[in-house]
């Protein structure tokens, strides 16, 4: 005779198999589902739109075009990630610029035309000419750059003005071409390739290599600023962070490996603060916690972020508070109800709306009055949906997605409400995940960054473009202007090239691209 306790025993212990076999297979289903929303369209969310966690648009080696779209060959990958000191393709162009291009003279004649040895009026001797090409909005012009000698007949003297600064030396690229390249790769998403072919219909030789050449200078003429730019958000009591992935190519293994791009928003104007918003951006060859870390190692405040563990050290000792972000819980409700309709992930998602309802609300007021409302609507709010939540978890299978949504919040619920005792914090992460959603708006056109110092650039670059954004300022006329003066300008004094210091002038219909 079977012994029946023993079969009793195996029919319980095949069912509990089939049942976390289906919790299984219902998990992989909902991440299938949820990773294809990711891939082929925007989630509809209503509050908070998915991070798009895809190949960023950096880097100085670009997708390249097909064979029919040039006349000749493209140079090779490499030639465009890395910085060349001999350009002498470069120079011998720029001594035959075509003639037909307008031209403006700029003459720099001496203060005197008199001898300062010795009085005696002085005869031109002669002049040194030497060319640079901008680019004005629509059409491309040549600055002659005229400098004449003055010889002195009494004594033999002679004198002649220096030469004006460039903002790349001895480079052909005028501030306003040099803005305009610049700006149409990093906020505009135009490869250097599909720019060599809108200049190529100007008339313009101007091969990839040249431009990243000039975007890898122009990077680091702005160093010193994206550093002054970095040091003004960090000075905030509240910062924003975030990163995406930034594949990077791998040298010798003929494939790409995986960096990262931080992003540290100071952003108050929610809490009715006047204080202008910027964005620092930084890059990492990984995305190890000491990245974040270092960036921050300067910081004391309030940091508002994701879960990610690599922050954990920086709140031990209690320099930084940690500030954690509803739209990432919420997304996990939203993720689970799109896949299966939840009634319970429904009702999660309807408390976490009333909480967004009471912020719209006191949206631009001062921090005392948000702290007051929130003290007063919200917490009555997150004590129900804490008692809903506790209570839900001992309902549902412990391997569900839903149990681990619930998880997620309770495990994190002390920095989820900290933004009801202080006015100052904001309910979510947005801020820094907007900023990200500014850099994967090119993923089409780029594959990834040609190197560690192309992300590097990237970082420097994006960061003056997107805080001129946050700004209100065109950035191509900002950067015109930075570049016109950044080369001759006292290092002490380089807050005053920030985009809320600069003194603005009218923007520029730049020619799309």
């Amino acid at each position: 005779m079977p012994d029946i306790a023993q079969l009793l025993a195996d029919i319980a212990s095949l069912k509990q198999r089939l049942v976390n076999r289906e919790e299984m297979i219902g998990q992989l289903v909902a991440e299938i589902k949820r990773l294809r929303r990711e891939q082929y369209g925007r989630s509809s969310e209503r509050l908070d739109t998915a991070i798009e966690q895809l190949a960023l648009a950096l880097g100085e080696v670009q997708n390249a075009p097909p064979p029919a779209a040039v006349s000749e060959p493209m140079p090779p990958a490499q030639d465009c990630t890395h910085h060349h000191s001999n350009v002498t393709p470069l120079r011998r162009k720029a001594r035959a610029l075509p003639p037909e291009l307008p031209r403006k003279t700029v003459m720099h004649n001496p203060a005197s035309r008199t001898c300062p040895d010795c009085g005696a009026a002085m005869r031109k001797l002669g002049e040194d000419v030497s060319e640079m090409l901008n680019w004005i909005p629509g059409y491309f012009e040549v600055i002659r750059h005229v400098r004449p000698k003055l010889s002195c007949g009494h004594c033999s003297r002679v004198i002649q003005e220096a030469a004006p600064s460039r903002p790349i030396e001895r480079g052909m690229a005028a501030p306003g071409l040099l803005a305009q390249v610049v700006v149409s790769k990093y906020a505009d998403h135009t490869p250097l390739y599909r720019q060599t072919a809108i200049y190529r219909r100007a008339g313009l030789e101007l091969n990839r290599a040249t431009l990243a050449d000039w975007v890898g200078e122009a990077a680091r003429l702005v160093s010193p600023l994206s550093d002054a730019l970095g040091r003004y958000v960090l000075s905030a009591r509240k910062v924003h962070a975030d990163d995406t992935p930034l594949p990077v190519l791998d040298p010798g293994r003929g494939k790409t490996r995986t960096a990262r791009l931080w992003t540290y928003v100071r952003d108050d104007r929610p809490a009715g603060s006047v204080d202008p918003p910027a964005v620092w951006y930084r890059y990492s060859p990984d995305r190890k916690g000491i990245h974040p870390q270092t960036h921050l190692a300067g910081f004391t405040g309030i940091l508002q972020a994701d879960g990610y563990a690599g922050y954990a050290p920086l709140y031990e000792g209690g320099r930084i508070v940690e500030a954690a972000c509803w739209a990432h819980a919420r997304r996990k409700f939203y993720d689970i109800y799109a896949t299966d309709r939840s009634p319970l992930a429904a009702e999660a998602i309807r408390r976490i709306g009333l909480l967004y309802a009471i912020e719209r609300e006191i949206r631009s007021q001062l921090p005392e009055v948000r702290r007051a409302v929130r003290q007063e609507r919200a917490e009555p709010i997150l004590n129900e949906l804490h008692t809903w939540l506790s209570a839900t978890l001992q309902q549902v299978s412990s391997k569900s997605t839903l149990a681990g949504a619930i998880q997620y919040s309770l495990m994190r619920w002390e920095a989820l409400t900290r933004y009801c005792e202080d006015g100052q914090i904001e309910i979510d992460n947005n801020p820094a995940e907007r900023s990200i959603r500014a850099l994967v708006l090119g993923r089409k056109n780029y594959l990834f960054a040609g190197s560690d110092a192309g992300g590097e650039h990237a970082a420097n670059l994006y960061s003056l473009i997107n805080t001129a954004l946050l700004n209100g300022i065109e950035p191509y006329a900002y950067l015109r202007q930075v570049f016109e003066v950044i080369a001759d300008h006292p290092i002490h004094r380089i807050g005053e090239l920030l985009p809320w210091n600069l003194n603005r002038q009218p923007s520029d219909n730049r020619m799309s691209a």
